[in-house]
């Protein structure tokens, strides 16, 4: 395996640690295990893999995961032109044999007949047979699988097989501690630090909040958004509803209480 190469700092997409996340994910590329991130929606954790990433010096090949990803979108496929059929690596193909990460964003979105081709390459092998080509590639010394997915919002039918998710090394993440999250706000929204305190306090307050259908809570993306809508002038109130409120419900009952908590924090 390559030493890794620290790129040049304004290459490195900004991520706040919270802890030793950075360490444990640069230890499991060393020893070449696959990783699988866990936490809601917003938390930082494609900006997470972004970042170690680039630190590492490493290529990044995303794939977004849904419903209709198959195997052959992960892998690959026979493709006709000029008259000739040819084959074409998928993503997770191209990753396999020239190095670098691929991350697997929302992962239980896949079906699992697609999750499946994961398996060699999650253990000791970290092989990728091709059925359609006959090859039985060796992942390159470089290569990391990423899978990430959110527990708090899973159908019963939606869910990693026990079977895949031993095969990882698992981080599970969160909205940050609000010194943090603060400093998250200010550095990528460049709001003053009061009002970015605000929004964090709000946002402490909207998580706390129950007795409402609410599938997901604020997230610390949505946080940024509020903030750099008010740095470019709205109103703090329009802006947290645009970016806070509307974002998370269609029920006028739940909307009208998180306008209400919006309002009393951001009350003249």
């Amino acid at each position: 395996m390559n030493a890794p190469t620290v790129s040049a700092q304004l290459d490195v997409p900004f991520y706040q640690p919270v802890g030793s996340e950075c360490e444990l994910f640069e230890a499991a590329w060393r020893q070449q295990l696959p990783v699988l991130i866990k936490g809601p929606t917003g938390c930082g954790k494609t900006r997470f893999v972004a970042h170690m990433a680039a630190r590492l010096g490493l290529p990044l090949i995303t794939v977004s995961c849904h419903d209709d990803l198959t195997a052959a979108d992960l892998v690959g496929r026979h493709l006709i032109g000029d008259g000739a059929t040819y084959w074409s690596d998928g993503p997770l193909t191209r990753a396999v044999r020239e190095g670098g990460i691929c991350y697997l964003d929302e992962v239980v979105e896949a079906r699992k007949d697609t999750t499946v081709v994961l398996h060699p390459l999650t253990d000791d092998r970290r092989i990728l047979p091709i059925e359609r080509t006959g090859e039985v590639l060796e992942a390159s010394p470089d290569f990391m699988l990423v899978v990430s997915y959110n527990p708090g919002y899973q159908h019963v039918l939606k869910t990693l097989k026990p079977s895949t998710r031993q095969r990882f090394v698992a981080m599970s993440f969160d909205f940050p501690q609000p010194e943090v999250e603060h400093a998250v706000v200010v550095r990528e929204s460049g709001i003053d630090a009061g009002r970015a305190k605000q929004l964090v306090t709000l946002a402490g307050q909207l998580r706390r909040l129950t007795g409402y259908d609410l599938d997901e809570s604020v997230s610390t993306r949505l946080l940024v958004y509020a903030a750099k809508l008010m740095a470019a002038g709205m109103a703090p109130l329009t802006a947290c509803r645009t970016a806070l409120a509307e974002p998370l419900t269609d029920d006028a009952d739940t909307l009208a209480a998180l306008l209400t908590v919006i309002d009393t924090q951001f009350a003249a």
